[in-house]
């Protein structure tokens, strides 16, 4: 069971006088347009693999519902394209991944990953980060959970846009079970430093910058940063 009934979606909320109230969020929302592929990928998979939006305002709306079973859960905020989606959902046959990811047309193309590595564990859900960590999941619920290269944001005017903040930190480490783990990874250096410090500030959480995960894949967008001399910086906390 989650909470939507009690609290307004983001894109929802209105003011008094009945218009959009003007939200800070951490993602844009970019064009939708599909490639064939996409569009090919989306008409084969997007029924059973994409949640509607509407479906989590839905009363008793349940993550099981939507795999058809009741297993250990990890939620991938930012997907993206499904290049790490993919690769780490397959070698986890036994975990259910829920990926937050609001590009429709990176979502078509993680449909198509997934079909090629035969990996039937993952739900994508194009709803807002931060409401559905709050909402969507049972404090104490989720395995692990992955941030990979999220907007960094780098304008100082847009930094109040990015995801990692004391309150999420603080919603992430109640989701998280004992033990479980937030990776993280940026190649924006100054992210990285704030990013540690807002983690370490979090009393739930302990760990700092590792070396880099070896199950995760060099994707597309990594080697773009690496061709222009932004090296990636990887983080893991564990919750206390």
């Amino acid at each position: 069971m989650h909470e939507s009934t009690s609290s307004v979606r983001p894109h929802q909320k209105l003011t008094s006088e009945g218009r959009r109230m003007r939200e800070v969020l951490s993602y844009s929302r970019r064009g939708s347009r599909f490639t064939p592929s996409e569009a090919e990928a989306w008409a084969a998979r997007g029924i059973d693999w994409v949640v509607p939006d509407e479906a989590v305002d839905e009363p008793g709306f349940a993550w099981s519902s939507w795999f058809g079973r009741e297993a250990p859960m990890i939620v991938e905020i930012g997907s993206g394209v499904g290049e790490a989606t993919a690769a780490l959902a397959a070698t986890r046959p036994a975990y259910d991944v829920v990926a937050l990811e609001v590009w429709r047309p990176g979502v078509a193309s993680t449909l198509g990953r997934l079909d090629e590595v035969g990996a039937t564990n993952v739900r994508l859900c194009a709803v807002d980060a931060v409401w559905s960590m709050a909402h969507l999941f049972e404090p104490r619920s989720l395995q692990e959970v992955w941030t990979f290269f999220p907007d960094p944001w780098p304008k100082t005017k847009h930094h109040k846009r990015r995801i990692v903040t004391p309150a999420f930190a603080a919603s992430v480490a109640s989701r998280l079970v004992p033990g479980g783990t937030w990776r993280l990874a940026t190649d924006w250096a100054e992210y990285a430093v704030v990013m540690q410090g807002v983690l370490d500030a979090e009393p739930g959480l302990r760990g700092g910058v590792v070396e880099r995960w070896a199950e995760r894949p060099v994707t597309k967008f990594e080697r773009k940063g690496l061709e222009v001399g932004r090296a990636p910086t990887d983080l893991a906390y564990v919750v206390r």
